[in-house]
């Protein structure tokens, strides 16, 4: 597969890479948990550090939804793994940031 075939499946006008859970990599229906800009395209190009397309407006959404309240009371329909494996990806972002990890992430991880 080439980049641009890579590139080409998107979901809400991101790439798999923008999200925290990637159930299906070929379907985007099973993407879960955006936290990224648009930008994230030139980051995979190798054209902007990726830590730059955190879309720090959307991330406590991503964030609480993994939470047992969920956001909005909704929670992540996602295996613990899945769960797990998107709340040390959300914090690594944290702490590259050098932002202070929010309650669910630290509990979570």
């Amino acid at each position: 597969m080439t980049v641009r075939e890579a590139l080409s499946k998107t979901k809400e006008g991101l790439p798999k890479e923008a999200f925290a859970i990637v159930g299906d990599p070929d379907d985007p229906d099973t993407w879960k948990l955006p936290h990224h800009k648009k930008s994230i395209f030139r980051a995979l190009k190798g054209k902007l550090d990726i830590e730059k397309t955190v879309d720090w407006e959307r991330m406590p959404a991503a964030v609480a939804a993994l939470s047992p309240g969920g956001y909005r009371g909704q929670r992540v329909d996602a295996s613990p793994e899945e769960i797990l494996q998107a709340a040390k990806h959300l914090a690594s972002h944290y702490r590259k940031a050098d932002k202070p990890l929010p309650d669910t992430l630290a509990a979570l991880v």
